[in-house]
């Protein structure tokens, strides 16, 4: 899910004077152990030499944010800037703050001089999406300075030494571009419904967790698929990303990496933004995508190697229910329903937005996990679902069908 576009070409303006991070090792490469939750990378690490925190590991943002003042506030953290943000909804008006030269570490990484925002309020509720605790993003600020290999079968996150790194074998060496520290890829796809082929520019985006985002108005070829649906298809900062989700044909990364019939984000920008600020990209590639690949990301000599893992070949799952759900409580183990797509199997059988999930075919859902509950949604088409939900304090039994929504 992304943040909102105009945050990011904030912090570009605003953290122009960022230090660099300092390696407390000798090491000419070590290994970051993450987690993988709803398709973000969940990073361990430790704040201002006190606080053991868990941030996402983000190649698509270009500077680290807090997202927990209270955090900053607790350990006495001054803030040199204040600046009002517009909202997703273009209507909400948020407030972030400027911090500069705190420590953070991680592993044996350390950046003694470290600037970042600190969000006024928890606009971006990543426990809510994630269904555990998250305090902010770490960015390309922070690691862009080495290789980066993300081994998603491992959880692993490699860093290695530019100046010792050697290129793999066994990986397709595949061109990026850096801008701002962020990686971009170009690429050939074959789009619907007219099985054209265009060339698109594409964000590598490791805080994304969706497969493709589109925005519709940055080329001619853009078209929507004939069959979608409408959807929030994100969160931005302190709101939704209203949109569709459809079927994208073909997304040809090298003659010999070909993605076909994915899931695809579709997505107007603001016709105000200067697309030049965002290098012109056509959209973002996230981890459901990348989660098939090994991925080595050599920012010094703008490249990218892929080998691709036992994920590869299996084709691109959706949603089979029309429920789309958010974490919450003391566990983050209660699943309230925040969006019904119209004319699916949920919509059918009444369920509606507010409803708090109880149980999942007889079983308690505070047993079950975010993903875990995500993936059972994704079953067989005609697998019959029973769920056990409470609308405004009654108990209330449903159930429906899977099938193909898209």
């Amino acid at each position: 899910m992304k943040r909102l576009i105009l945050l990011l070409l904030l912090i570009s303006l605003v953290c122009s004077e960022t230090a660099s991070q300092h390696l407390v090792t000798k090491k000419k490469r070590f290994d970051i152990p993450f987690t993988f939750e709803n398709n973000f990378i969940i990073i361990n690490i430790q704040f201002d030499d006190a606080l053991p925190l868990k941030f996402v590991f983000d190649t698509g943002a270009e500077y680290t944010i807090l997202t927990k003042r209270e955090i900053a506030d607790m350990i006495g953290l001054h803030y040199e800037k204040e600046f009002k943000i517009m909202g997703a909804d273009m209507s909400t008006v948020l407030t972030a703050y400027l911090a500069r030269n705190v420590r953070l570490k991680v592993g044996p990484v350390e950046n003694p001089r470290q600037d970042f925002l600190v969000m006024g309020d928890d606009y971006f509720e990543f426990e809510a999406l994630t269904g555990i605790e998250v305090h902010g993003i770490i960015g390309a600020n922070f690691f862009g300075r080495y290789v980066v290999k993300i081994n998603y079968q491992k959880q692993l996150i490699t860093l290695y030494d530019p100046q010792h790194f050697k290129a793999p074998k066994n990986h397709e060496e595949i061109p990026i571009s850096i801008y701002k520290n962020k990686p971009y890829i170009d690429v050939d796809s074959k789009l619907f419904p007219r099985d054209s082929t265009a060339n698109i520019r594409l964000l590598i985006d490791s805080g994304a967790s969706l497969t493709l985002l589109l925005y519709t108005d940055t080329h001619p070829a853009l078209d929507l698929p004939d069959k979608i649906v409408r959807a929030n298809i994100g969160r931005g900062l302190g709101g939704t990303m209203e949109g569709f989700i459809g079927r994208f044909h073909e997304l040809r990364i090298s003659e010999n990496l070909r993605l076909n019939n994915l899931i695809a984000n579709y997505h107007e920008l603001y016709q105000y933004l200067d697309s030049t600020d965002l290098n012109n990209r056509n959209g973002l590639i996230g981890n459901k995508i990348l989660s098939r690949f090994e991925v080595i990301i050599d920012y010094y000599r703008q490249k990218l190697y892929l080998k691709p893992n036992k994920k590869f070949k299996n084709s691109f799952k959706f949603d089979r229910s029309g429920l789309v759900f958010l974490a919450s409580g003391a566990d983050l183990n209660t699943y309230t329903i925040s969006f019904v797509v119209p004319d699916s199997p949920a919509a059918e059988a009444g369920f509606m937005r507010g409803d708090r999930i109880k149980k999942f075919n007889w079983i308690p859902v505070s047993y079950m996990s975010m993903s875990g509950l995500a993936r059972r949604l994704q079953g067989k088409v005609g697998k019959e679902i029973k769920m056990t939900i409470i609308r405004d304090g009654i108990v209330l039994k449903k159930r429906f069908r899977l099938r193909n929504i898209i």
